[in-house]
């Protein structure tokens, strides 16, 4: 029953979600609801990008139809924490609108992101103890609870939001992540009453994010090469994904019982993989399904701060716009991603359904397979910079201008500062060896 009912939310939020898009569209291009183009943007014609609204409002009807479910009745027993999960997300999504719509600076955002995740812990979302080994839980005082909650919930949100630079990303990005999420969740939160006051409102959050974001996914994603996304979700919709992500991780770190993941029949554990390792998946999930973005992130934090710039200001190094500079496809960068998120978060989520050999096996192959596929535009340009070098030939005298390649290692024998044939009015300045 309690798959039929989140199966059924999902459908509801992605139905909405989807002829909102639609309808965003539309007004966008009617009323020119839309910026300019920048320098490190990657499409090249305006495209609407409060794709944010349309994502908020779905997942507003989805809790509302979950508030008449009567199997739900134990989420909607604590009215705060849900009235702060969706009142958070409306704060956000006008925050990211604005910036949207009328570029605002850093500061401003970073203060109303930290407003925002104060909300969330003011009303219970937050961490409020870390699993230990031996089944034991770390109680965290007030104040630093809320601290390390804030801190949080606005990385994941800037994170997230970094990598919003390519067509469809982070709308499969969420799916994948929180569709993880989701069955770690569930397997977790099962028991006789199939209710429990630790997991539901995370279920409930992860689900209908999912389904909201496949209903706006034909319309942000990049279906071929010369047909680009009608619709960005903008900032409005990468932070409120963030949010919710970091919502749902707040509602379950901290308020298990390890015990029962460890694999001890004797403490009622309801999986079967032994060890400790179980135990911090709680913490450890969280930051698996994120690799791609916390990642990102970090480089783009170094990055910045390096060159004396600040950590939130625009650029066009990110992970997403390297894999395009490397050779490969928009959509195949896309996948990429795709395939890097999925490799860690299944790969953690494997530690708690199977044996940890099997798990590491599976983390191992994803790891290496994502590697190759990555790397594979260098090595396809290499072997066509080698094919061009071999066959390039000096225009006047036909003679072969590979040995003078000034990158080859063989060069060295015929030092560049002195070899006449590298003079440009002699090889009629051929690329290959101009310097």
């Amino acid at each position: 029953m309690r798959l039929i009912v989140y199966l059924g939310l999902a459908v509801a939020a992605g139905l909405v979600s989807f002829a909102l898009s639609w309808v965003i569209v539309k007004l966008s291009h009617r009323y020119r609801l839309y910026p300019g183009i920048r320098d490190r943007d990657v499409h090249t014609r305006p495209t609407p990008r409060l794709g944010g609204v349309a994502l908020f409002l779905a997942i507003a009807v989805a809790f509302t139809i979950g508030a008449f479910v009567p199997q739900l009745s134990l989420v909607y027993s604590e009215p705060g924490k849900v009235l702060a999960v969706v009142g958070s997300a409306a704060l956000i999504v006008l925050l990211g609108v604005a910036d949207d719509l009328w570029d605002l600076d850093w500061l401003t955002k970073l203060a109303g992101q930290f407003l925002v995740a104060g909300l969330l812990a003011w009303q219970g979302v937050q961490i409020g103890a870390l699993p230990m080994p031996g089944g034991s839980l770390v109680l965290l005082s007030p104040y630093l609870s809320l601290a390390i909650t804030a801190l949080v919930v606005v990385l994941v949100m800037n994170a997230i939001n970094f990598i919003d630079g390519l067509d469809g990303l982070v709308a499969g990005f969420a799916i994948i992540t929180n569709g993880v999420f989701a069955v770690y969740v569930y397997l977790i939160s099962y028991g006789p009453t199939e209710q429990s006051d630790y997991f539901n409102l995370a279920q409930l959050v992860t689900v209908v994010l999912v389904g909201a974001c496949l209903g706006f996914l034909p319309w942000n994603a990049r279906l071929r090469d010369d047909r680009p996304a009608r619709l960005f979700m903008g900032d409005g919709g990468s932070m409120l994904v963030g949010l919710l992500m970091a919502a749902s991780t707040l509602l379950v770190t901290g308020q298990i019982d390890p015990g029962r993941i460890t694999g001890d029949p004797d403490a009622g554990s309801v999986i079967g993989a032994q060890g400790l390792v179980p135990a911090f998946i709680p913490f450890l999930l969280p930051f698996a399904v994120l690799t791609v973005p916390l990642v990102d992130f970090g480089l783009a934090v170094l990055r910045r701060m390096r060159a004396g710039k600040s950590p939130f200001s625009a650029d066009r190094q990110h992970l997403h716009h390297r894999l395009l500079d490397m050779g490969h496809s928009h959509r195949h960068a896309v996948w990429l991603l795709y395939g890097w998120t999925a490799a860690a978060a299944v790969g953690c989520l494997l530690f708690l359904l199977v044996d940890w050999w099997w798990a590491l096996g599976f983390a191992l192959a994803a790891l290496v397979g994502c590697t190759l596929l990555t790397l594979a535009p260098l090595s396809r340009r290499k072997r066509i910079e080698a094919t061009a070098q071999l066959t390039a030939t000096d225009a006047e005298t036909g003679a072969v201008l590979a040995p003078f390649d000034p990158l080859d290692a063989a060069a060295d024998e015929l030092p560049l500062d002195v070899e006449p044939h590298l003079d440009t009015a002699e090889t009629g300045s051929h690329p290959a060896v101009e310097r």
